[in-house]
């Protein structure tokens, strides 16, 4: 079944604020060169979910994993998301869309954090 990651933030008017989202995408897929990756925002910023989520199934995707680029668990990551996936889930039930847990929940990302406030990560 072909798959596809969507990362999903909040968006803002600023149109820099995307930046660090799209290098994630980006490195996604200097990682993968076959990954399909897309970004996608709640407000302020386009393309939103339900956008993206149109042009993957378009594309004949059946998997879309959506990845919550929060690094706190708020409304929006608790309530908002969870319902928004619902409706699309509706709307397309031939695709399987697999919720992922916000990024800043994950222990690797906290432990990363954590480093590059000590000062002892470096780039590699």
């Amino acid at each position: 079944m072909s798959s596809a990651i969507v990362l999903f933030a909040h968006g803002s008017r600023d149109p820099l604020w995307r930046a660090p989202i799209d290098a994630v995408a980006q490195a996604i897929a200097a990682q993968s060169p076959d990954a399909v990756v897309r970004c996608a925002f709640l407000e302020l910023t386009t393309p939103d979910l339900p956008t993206v989520m149109n042009e993957l199934v378009c594309l004949g995707l059946g998997h879309v994993r959506i990845v919550p680029m929060f690094l706190g668990v708020g409304r929006h990551a608790r309530e908002d998301l969870p319902e928004l996936v619902t409706q699309l889930q509706s709307q397309h039930p031939a695709v399987h869309l697999e919720l992922m847990p916000s990024v800043g929940e994950h222990p690797a990302m906290t432990a990363l954090m954590a480093q590059i406030a000590l000062g002892t990560h470096t780039n590699t």
